[in-house]
């Protein structure tokens, strides 16, 4: 079974989130990232990271294959969240 693993940043982010519609989507998202974890598209300069847009946030995370975990990275809106990562 593919093992979930919360950075703390994700963990932060998502705590911010106060609109319950936005809640939701998240965490339909996150199912979809279970069933498929090459579902999201590749990050340009992080290649081992990928991204899902929730509009109007990214959410990026990152799967091992080799031991079957599923990395949720960091949740915020575009302009943000690219700043954050370099």
């Amino acid at each position: 079974m593919t093992e979930i693993i919360r950075k703390p940043e994700f963990e932060k982010a998502i705590k911010k989130i106060k609109d319950n519609k936005t809640k939701e989507r998240v965490k339909k998202q996150i199912k979809k990232i279970i069933e498929s974890p090459e579902h999201g598209d590749f990050i340009k300069y992080e290649k081992n990271e990928r991204k899902i847009y929730i509009p109007p946030f990214r959410l990026l995370y990152s799967y091992d294959k080799r031991e079957d975990k599923i990395y949720l990275i960091d949740f915020d809106k575009r302009d943000k969240i690219y700043k954050k990562r370099r």
